[in-house]
């Protein structure tokens, strides 16, 4: 327990620090931030005060006030986040925060912390206990949020998701040296090995018996120390430091286990080998050689002691607690364990020693010259002993190596300084090649497993990013490297939070961040334009002269400009160029930066160790100097190593370096790579493994320098941070949401800031917090809402932490007051009670002392125990007894009773619980149901996935199972092919025992061979002449063959030919005898292109006329439904107010009742005063009678009212009947016009179906097409250039229009000028205006005459809107108006002259009456015509001018429609092209796997090729074997014959010999024949494996155009989701506008209403007062009393309720003078109670109305919600109809799936058919060789013929473009047509949708009315209780009053009465007071 106590501290946070109050308060109430220090990076402090952009804070830990800048402060974490595992939760993400947490977590022990996808490791310089098997056992299995932050826990995720996604992983180790990258890379093998061991199950003993049990796991662990020992070193900062990277491959099979391990090294530091800085080591394994070897050993590999090694720098520097000595021998074990046998083991040991050996070597200068030479050879002897190699040609070949000038080779004596740099890179490249065969040959060891790998987990351990004081070569591939893996981590983190907030559903622009670091990346590696740093440094390198300092002009040449790229701040001599990474400025130095990439090496030495005696040595340099991983040869070296040297040595000029440059500039790539060239490669290969894994990153922090543990230094933290790219990861969760909260943890935990958002019973979780962050009034910018969490921006909760703490101690504080409050005024009633204690005992005491002395008391306390008290004492001394026992009882029973509450309160409490408990699993189980429902839908979705994929599998295997059966033919032509080999063994083997016996006989025969010479010549002579013929026919049969060979090529070719020709040829029949009748119908039309082209815009402009009538009709139809709508929703609306209005009239007369009944009291009670008050009663009456008279008319109004409501509701009744009928109707008509959208679109779809036949048919003919779509684009530009010319003369008719216009204007003002002229004129003259009324009938008659005309007008409107198109009879109309208008101006103008001289006649014949009246009479006349005329040109200008403002109106109404259709157009053209590219994309993956495909098939049909033709070869052979043997047989015979006849023996032997030959030949041809066939079957598989990975590539690329495209279909369906949130927030706020105004009035009316009843009211009231003041004559007692009773007014309410109570005839003085005194305070009171009365009555009907609105406003609201529930069902229906269309869909599309897999197996089989029919083929040809030329020739011609009728079709085909122009406009105009259906259906869903929100929003309203209403009953029900009161109060006051008066009249009361009422007054107000104050009692 104690140990797992021990371990859970390493892992686990303490909560209950965390969480404490007392931190959280102090965070709360200091508002504490972080500022910048100098000692500890940050340090805490709060604000407290701000001037201008400085702040002063005050630090917390000294106090001290510091002024710092508000940019340099940084937000704290609430104590929540403290030490929290993933720094992605933390709400303020910035430095200071992420140091902070790793700080205290580091200093808990803790030391794996995560930040978003990073795993931060810090290195706790101890050793832990989290690391042992029990811990692997802890994190197996487990999730990564299950348990605490650790490498296990990252190492098993990368294994769980490696078997579960069977996709590669790999784990990315970085860090500066020292931060325990090697450390954690251990433990990740460690862990693996642990949880993938083979040797667990039993399989593994049957697959291998020759691996031991786990002896592939021990290999896998003990290769780790051996690459230590041979590449890790002691340096400064870390004792185990590794000198190179590497990328430890991990193979896994199917089962998870492990199959084998690959490991790849990277950058080892070879110059270690050679020096070393101070304090530092070389590689452990020097170390570990000189002190653990033996004598034998040291002996055998010539060690000698530390200090005598030059490259031992600092001789034996030991490591504390590290024994080297232990260490060579675990070393050494491992080897073992590796199997690297003792020889190899040996090689590598002399290979070390050989290289401090080289070290000893020393050279000097000769005294004449420059040359070097070597005194002391011993070193080298030593050497060349350990290296295998002659001494003398070594020392040559270092000394005065040969050099290549030209053609010839010379040797060039060395320089001490060449001499030394070449043995230095000699041992280097020695160390490096041996460090390169010894992970080679770990490899082998980990790799000679047999079983398959499935996939891989690889662990990456390299440096991470290094910034010294002074960089250099290594630190730029270094940073380079880490540029390339940030990029990779920028990337991953960009696709997971895309996937992350695409799985919740949230809209957020997405920023591949990956794309920062592009050109930094860029400016390092980039070949050409401008090249980069490493291409500009391989360029320098090729250039003899080049130096460092030319190397860097040019790159500051080059790249001068790039914006990640600077020149030093620092001197020359320091820094020589300045790089921008991510983890900031690096200054580099570029000192031997050519030597270190050229990396030279001399190649006569390396051709020497390639020849070494030693085995291991030649091994190692068998590749020689021409490897290409390592070094570069001599010539390179004579090139830029001499050049280099130059100022060393002085050296001028190097003969034949011209000739070498072109070489080298050719071979660049291939044999000369630069260092710099193989790490770009090699990081290369790295990034590709890495990008196809799914990476998990791991970055190790060294916490200080010293190697302290548990010390932190800040800065240097906060420096690794950057390098490591943690802030940078930090940075890219500040651009997205990097908090999210769950939602059931949002609401409780930040409830309490909006109590009442959030109504009472259930709501789903996502709803409660879109309520709540509505309620908080957050910036939609800051968060968003998802599917299951709510997603901030950094900051926002620490603002909601900030404000639910300061809620919490309001709170909290409010709570405290009440309960002090409570207690102190628990204290004051003790004390009270305690003192009227100690005045009782005061009082006891005093009466006591009084009593004490007097002697009746004392003769009283004598005889009292002598009476019979004494026995009552005992009684009740018993029944006291009694009383304690009952009590005893009480108190037991009371005990039961406290238990039994206390039992019923905790059952109360649990019963509470439960109940939350149970809404608590509700809530659960609707989230749980809305899960269970996204997963079905998701389900299905993976189901019909699954259905597709087990079609593709079931296809798959048909296609496996058709392969399976070929490969059984193969195997059964091998069976048969092995058969007839054995058959040939046989008879070789009976051939042999033939020789056998041949020979027995021969030796008989050579006594006759003497004899047989002579015939033998002959036959010599004659099989010469058959060898000869025999060569002249196998050289014939050889062209032939070829002869055939290319024939059969010919003719396969020509047959394909001819089978597409055909083919093509079939099909242009078919389309030509479809297009002939085609071509008749355009034959005539051709020539008049013109023509069709107006036919085709007069068909345009008939359709858009067709379009714009439809959707008028649409539109129509749209508003009668909505006017319906309207008309309903109107009429239902006034049967509500009416009803309301009923109710409130009805309330009203209930409440007249109560009034009247009300008066009736106050009549009877007023009884009295009439009697006293004659006058007063008379003023009563008359208005009681006023009163009634008022009642009465509003009983008549009320039951006139009541008629008619009730006829009116009858009325609604039936106008609701009638729109309920109109309603169903319209929805039976919208039904009818969905089901015929339906079939449209089913008609459509099978529309669709026909054109995409078409389509395919037509897809041969796209090329044509084309250059048809090219034609018809060139005339589409002629169109709109003309339609621009147009739109231009328009703009200039629309100018010359406008100026018209001013010129009409212009002509109006005269005209008005001249109307008021002839006005004096009438008003001059009597006839004149008689004329006038004349002219005035005939302008009446005009009038009708123009009515007619505007008939004619609007018919001819419509023909005109028929003849749309017709612009130019248009454009001559308007010139005609124009000149029209023009000739009215001239008309107008000599009008205007007559008048003037009329008007100028007038003025002459003014002087005479009689030449005036005739003057007159002819003006008059005159006037009368020109008015005619006049009023006829001003009407046709009317006519004119109504037929331009139509004309324009068409005009805007054509433009409008132009726009309309050219973004029609644009749209459809836009998704042309989509299109376009889409089927461009699929041709050319189509065209690609097609010419893969081919290509397959080609080399399939070559390799059949080549088997036929081994297989014929073997047939022919065969038969030549067999005639051979029958001509052995027949040679046989004649042998017995001559050996009967014993003749030609000599002969026979040498025929025989050639027969044996023969044989071998044989042999030997069959054996290349078997082996033909084995090389064609391996590359028959090779294809089929080929095809295969084609295959499932082809497979990947589907499916993963299937996915963008279901991501495209999704955004697009967010889009459609947001544009509906959109319309519908306006259509909520036009709704609430409208409420608003409605509301706003029916306030006004009621403010006017309520006004009238004050005027009312007060008239009364005035009416009323004067009478008052009429029967009173003590106005002015009253006016003085006012004051008093202003003062006594608040007595006057206290006293009201004893007032209440009914008097009765005067009990005492006292009461008669209370009420003498309280009669002047009731007079006024009365008047204000009135008042009061008066405006209680006002707020009383005031609520009334507000509740009888509300009421009827529920009625509307719970009719609206069943509409809307009926609307939302019928929606629901069509969604469920969509829903079906769209399965339909699918299953379509599912159908032609599987056909179009149909039709690629039939073209499989097709080909397969095609393949057999090419062989038969193949076989006819041997028959039928000698017809081939007669039929090629035939074809020849047959293909002339063809290509003729080709050209012809190709004439028609142009022809038939045309038609195929109108194919594409119908698909336009189809796809339009799915178009609208896709829209129509959208908008269902929308409707759909809006409907839910708005039932949605009806039940908040609901509810807010109810809450309104139940508001208003309670101040209603006060109200009235007021009310009630206050009449009762008043009637008290009148009775009192009226007695009052009685009595006054009846006398006054005599003084001292008067004297003892005002005592008696007194007394009572002190008993009052009293009173008072004994009533407040403690609780």
């Amino acid at each position: 327990a104690m140990a797992q106590r021990d371990v859970d501290k390493f892992l686990y946070v303490d909560r209950n620090l965390i969480n404490s109050p007392l931190a959280q308060a102090d965070w709360a109430a200091k508002k504490l931030v972080w500022v910048p220090s100098q000692r500890d990076g940050f340090e805490a402090g709060s604000v407290r005060e701000e001037q201008g952009d400085e702040a002063v804070v005050e630090l917390a830990d000294s106090g001290k006030k510091v002024r710092v800048n508000k940019d340099d402060i940084q937000k704290m974490n609430p104590p929540k986040f403290s030490k929290v595992e993933d720094m992605a939760e933390l709400t303020c993400l910035n430095e200071a925060s992420v140091l902070h947490n790793l700080k205290e977590r580091y200093y808990s022990g803790l030391i794996y912390t995560y930040s978003g996808l990073f795993c931060v490791v810090i290195n706790p310089y101890k050793n832990l206990p989290i690391y042992s098997e029990d811990i692997v056992e802890m994190y197996k299995g487990k999730k990564r949020h299950e348990m605490p932050p650790h490498i296990y826990a990252i190492t098993d995720t990368a294994y769980r998701s490696m078997m579960q996604d069977r996709e590669d992983q790999s784990i990315l180790c970085t860090g500066e040296s020292g931060a325990g990258k090697t450390e954690n890379t251990k433990k990740v093998i460690q862990y693996l090995a642990h949880v993938a061991s083979s040797h667990k199950t039993k399989k593994d003993q049957c697959i291998s018996t020759s691996v031991h049990q786990g002896e592939l796991e021990k290999q896998l662990l003990q290769a780790n120390p051996i690459l230590e020992a041979f590449g890790n070193a002691k340096t400064v900062k870390n004792d185990n430091s590794s000198r190179f990277g590497k990328f430890i491959r991990i193979n896994f099979d199917v089962n998870g286990y492990i199959v084998g391990a690959n490991i790849e090294t990277y950058l080892l530091e070879k110059s270690r080998a050679i020096r070393q800085a101070k304090d530092e080591r070389t590689f452990h394994l020097f170390y570990y050689m000189m002190t653990g070897a033996g004598d034998k050993l040291r002996s055998e590999l010539c060690l000698e002691g530390y200090n005598n090694y030059r490259f031992l720098s600092n001789g034996n520097v030991t490591i504390p607690g590290q024994q080297d000595r232990e260490l060579f021998l675990e070393t050494m074990e491992a080897m073992k364990i590796m199997g690297i046998p003792e020889d190899e083991q040996l090689g590598l040991l002399k290979v070390v020693s050989a290289v401090l050996q080289l070290g000893n070597m020393n050279f000097k200068k000769e005294r004449h010259s420059d040359q070097a030479s070597m005194p002391d050879d011993t070193a080298a002897q030593k050497v060349c002993h350990l290296m295998g190699m002659n001494v003398t040609d070594f020392t040559r070949a270092i000394l005065s190596p040969r050099i290549k000038v030209g053609r010839d080779y010379v040797q060039k004596a060395q320089t001490k300084e060449q001499a030394d740099f070449a043995v230095e890179a000699l041992a280097k490249a020695t160390y490096e090649r041996m460090f390169r065969w010894l992970v080679m040959r770990i490899n082998k060891a980990l790799d000679k497993t047999k079983r398959q790998g499935a996939s891989f987990i690889g662990i990456l351990d390299i440096a991470g990013f290094e910034i010294f004081e002074l960089n250099s070569f290594e630190q730029l591939c270094i940073n380079y490297t880490n540029e390339k893996l940030q990029q990779l981590f920028n990337h991953t983190m960009f696709i997971l939070e895309q996937e992350e907030y695409q799985r919740e559903g949230i809209e957020w622009s997405f920023i591949d961040f990956g794309l920062d670091l592009q050109p930094c990346i860029d400016l390092i590696e980039k070949p050409a334009s401008p090249p980069g740093i490493l291409a500009l440094l391989d360029e320098e390198c090729w250039f003899p002269k080049a130096t460092d300092r030319s190397f860097v002009d040019k790159v500051v040449q080059e790249q001068g400009s790039h914006p990640k790229f600077h020149k030093p701040k620092k001197l020359k001599d320091e820094a020589d160029f300045c790089i921008i990474h991510y983890a900031g400025k690096v200054d580099y130095k570029a000192d031997e930066w050519l030597m270190k990439n050229m990396d030279p090496l001399n190649d006569n030495v390396a051709t020497l160790l390639n020849q070494s005696s030693d085995k291991f040595v030649s091994e190692l340099w068998r590749d020689g100097p021409w490897d290409s991983h390592c070094t570069l040869p001599s010539r390179f070296f004579e090139i830029g190593c001499l050049t280099l040297l130059d100022r060393i040595v002085g050296l001028d000029k190097v003969a034949g370096m011209s000739d070498a440059m072109p070489g080298a500039f050719k071979t660049r790539k291939g044999m000369f790579r630069t260092v710099g060239q193989l790490y770009k490669e090699q990081l290369a290969k790295l990034m590709a493994t890495l990008r196809n894994t799914n990476p998990n990153f791991v970055r190790c922090i060294i916490p200080n320098h010293e190697k302290k543990a548990g010390k932190l230094e800040p800065h240097l933290v906060l420096d690794q941070l950057r390098c490591n790219g943690v802030l940078e990861g930090i940075r890219i969760c500040r651009q997205g949401f990097p908090n999210r909260i769950v939602f059931q943890e949002f609401r409780q935990r930040y409830e309490i800031l909006t109590p009442n958002a959030i109504p009472k019973g259930f709501m789903d979780g996502k709803q409660a917090c879109v309520l709540m962050v509505q309620a908080l009034e957050l910036d939609p910018n800051l968060y968003r809402i998802g599917q299951s969490k709510v997603f901030f921006r950094a900051g926002v909760l620490a603002h909601l932490e900030e404000e639910r703490d300061m809620k919490i101690t309001d709170v909290i504080i409010g709570f405290q007051a009440w309960c002090r409050g409570h207690v102190a005024r628990k204290a004051f009633a003790r004390r009270q009670q305690q003192l009227t204690a100690m005045k009782v005992i005061q009082r006891n005491c005093a009466a006591y002392l009084k009593l004490r002395n007097w002697q009746w008391w004392r003769l009283f306390t004598k005889v009292k125990p002598l009476l019979q008290v004494s026995r009552q004492e005992e009684e009740m001394q018993a029944k006291d007894e009694e009383l304690l026992k009952t009590r005893e009882r009480q108190l037991q029973t009371e005990q039961q009773l406290q238990e039994m509450e206390m039992k019923q309160k905790q059952l109360h409490a649990e019963k509470q619980q439960l109940q939350e408990q149970l809404q608590a699993e509700t809530e659960l189980c609707a989230e749980a149901e809305e899960m269970r429902s996204r997963l079905a839908a998701r389900k299905q979705e993976l189901e019909e996935i699954l259905h597709d994929l087990e079609a593709r599998v079931e296809e798959e295997e048909e296609r496996a199972a058709q392969l399976h059966g070929e490969r059984k033919k193969m195997q059964q032509n091998i069976s048969d092919l092995e058969q007839q080999l054995d058959e040939e063994e046989a008879a070789r083997q009976k051939l042999q025992l033939e020789k056998v016996t041949m020979e027995a006989k021969l030796k008989k025969v050579e006594e006759d061979v003497m004899v047989l010479e002579d015939q033998n010549n002959k036959l010599l002579k004659e099989k010469k002449l058959f060898e000869d013929r025999i060569s002249e026919f196998t050289t014939n049969l050889a062209e032939e063959e070829e002869k055939s060979k290319s024939l059969q090529k010919l003719k396969n070719k020509h047959e394909a030919m001819i089978t597409d020709l055909e083919d093509r040829l079939r099909r242009e029949e078919k389309q030509r005898q479809e297009l002939e009748k085609n071509r008749r119908k355009l034959e005539g039309d051709s020539t008049e292109l013109h023509d069709q082209i107006a036919e085709l815009q007069a068909q345009i402009a008939e359709l858009r006329a067709q379009l714009a009538k439809k959707e008028e009709e649409l539109q129509a139809a749209l508003a009668r439904i909505e006017e319906e709508a309207a008309a309903k929703n109107q009429a239902q609306k006034t049967i509500r107010e009416l009803e309301a209005q009923l109710s409130e009239l009805q309330e009203d007369l209930e409440l007249e009742r109560a009034a009247r009944s009300k008066a009736e009291k106050q009549k009877r009670d007023l009884g009295e005063e009439l009697e006293a008050l004659k006058t007063e009663l008379e003023d009563t009456l008359d208005s009681t009678a006023a009163q009634q008279e008022l009642r009465a008319k509003r009983e008549t109004e009320v039951t006139q009212l009541k008629r008619t409501l009730e006829e009116d509701a009858r009325v609604h009744e039936q106008q609701v009947a009638e729109m309920r009928q109109k309603h169903s109707q319209a929805f039976d008509e919208l039904n009818e016009q969905l089901e015929q959208a339906k079939r449209n679109k089913v008609s459509v779809e099978k529309a669709k179906q026909a054109l995409e036949s078409e389509r395919n048919e037509l897809a041969i003919e796209v090329q044509t097409l084309l250059q048809g779509k090219g034609d018809s684009e060139a005339r589409r530009k002629k169109a709109e250039t003309q339609l621009s010319e147009v739109q231009l003369k328009y703009g200039e008719s629309e100018r010359h229009r406008a100026e018209l216009a001013e010129r009409v204007a212009k002509l109006q003002s005269e005209l008005e000028n001249v109307n008021t002229v002839l006005a004096d004129l009438e008003g001059k003259s009597i006839k004149a205006t008689k004329d006038c009324s004349t002219v005035e009938s005939q302008l009446q008659d005009v009038q009708e005459l123009l009515n007619e005309e505007t008939r004619q007008k609007l018919t001819f409107s419509t023909r005109l809107r028929q003849l749309e198109d017709e612009q130019h009879s248009l454009r001559e109309q308007l010139e005609e108006e124009e000149e029209a208008k023009r000739n009215v101006e001239k008309q107008v103008l000599t009008l205007q002259s007559q008048l003037v001289d009329m008007k100028k006649k007038l003025e002459e014949g003014a002087g005479s009456l009689d030449s005036a009246e005739e003057a007159r009479r002819r003006v008059q006349k005159e006037l009368e015509g020109a008015f005619l005329r006049l009023e006829e040109k001003s009407s046709a200008y009317d006519k004119l001018d109504k037929t331009r403002t139509r004309l324009q109106q068409e005009l805007d109404d054509m433009l409008v429609d132009q726009d309309h259709l050219r973004q029609i157009v644009s749209n459809l053209e836009k998704k042309q092209r989509k299109f376009d590219q889409m089927l461009a994309e699929e041709k050319t993956i189509s065209s690609r796997f097609a010419e893969e495909r081919d290509r397959a098939e080609a080399e399939a049909r070559e390799k059949e090729t080549r088997a036929l033709a081994l297989t014929r070869e073997l047939e022919t052979m065969t038969d030549l074997r067999n005639e051979l043997e029958r001509a052995n047989k027949t040679l046989r015979a004649e042998m017995e014959d001559l050996v009967s006849s014993k003749d030609d023996v000599h002969e026979l032997e040498k025929a025989k010999r050639a027969m044996e030959q023969q044989l071998e030949e044989m042999k030997t041809q069959v054996e290349e024949l078997e082996d033909e066939l084995q090389a064609t079957e391996d590359a028959k598989l090779r294809l089929e494996v080929n095809m295969q990975a084609l295959k499932a590539q082809y497979d990947r690329e589907l499916q993963g155009k299937d996915e963008q495209s279901e991501d495209k279909r999704r955004q697009l369906i967010k889009q459609v989701r947001e544009m509906e949130m959109e319309l519908e927030d306006e259509r909520k706020q036009r709704s609430l506008a409208m409420a608003a105004k409605k509301k706003l009035e029916l306030d006004l009316k009621e403010l006017e209403a309520q006004i009238d009843m004050a005027n009312k009211n007060r008239d009364e009231a005035l009416k009323q007062l004067r009478k008052l003041q009429v029967t009173h004559g003590t106005d002015a007692r009253l006016r003085t009393a006012g004051g008093q009773c202003t003062s006594v007014r608040p007595s006057v309410r206290l006293c009201a309720c004893p007032l209440c109570a009914p008097l009765t005839p005067p009990r005492s003085l006292q009461e008669l003078a209370s009420a003498e005194r309280a009669k002047r305070q009731a007079q006024q009171e009365r008047d204000e109670l009135q008042d009061e009365i008066n405006n209680g009555t006002n707020k009383g009907a005031l609520a009334l109305e507000e509740k009888r609105r509300l009421e009827a406003r529920i009625a509307q609201l719970e009719e609206e919600l069943e509409e809307e529930q009926c609307n939302t069902e019928l929606v629901n229906d069509r969604l469920r109809r969509a829903a079906l269309q769209t399965d339909q869909v699918t299953a379509e599309l599912t159908a032609e799936r599987s056909t179009s897999q149909r039709l690629e197996g039939a073209r499989s089989q097709l080909e397969r058919q095609n393949k057999e029919l090419k062989l038969k083929l193949q076989e006819l040809e041997s028959t039928v060789k000698s017809k081939y030329k007669a039929n090629i020739s035939a074809l020849e011609a047959k293909i002339a013929q063809l290509e003729e009728q080709l050209d012809i079709e190709t004439r028609e085909r142009q022809q038939s473009s045309k038609l195929v122009r109108r194919s594409e406009k119908k698909l336009k105009e189809v796809v339009l047509q799915v178009d609208d259906e896709r829209r129509n259906s959208e908008q269902y869903k929308d409707q759909a949708e809006k409907m839910n929100s708005r039932v949605k929003q009806l039940k908040r309203q609901l509810e807010e009315a109810e809450e309104e209403a139940q508001r208003a009953n309670a101040a209603r029900r006060k109200m009235q209780r007021e009310l009630e009161d206050l009449t009762e109060s008043a009637d008290s006051m009148n009775r009192e009053v009226s007695a009052l008066r009685s009595r006054m009249r009846r006398g006054d009361l005599p003084f001292n009465v008067r004297r003892m009422m005002s005592r008696g007054v007194d007394s009572d107000e002190e008993g009052e007071v009293k009173s008072e104050s004994s009533e407040p009692k403690p609780e």
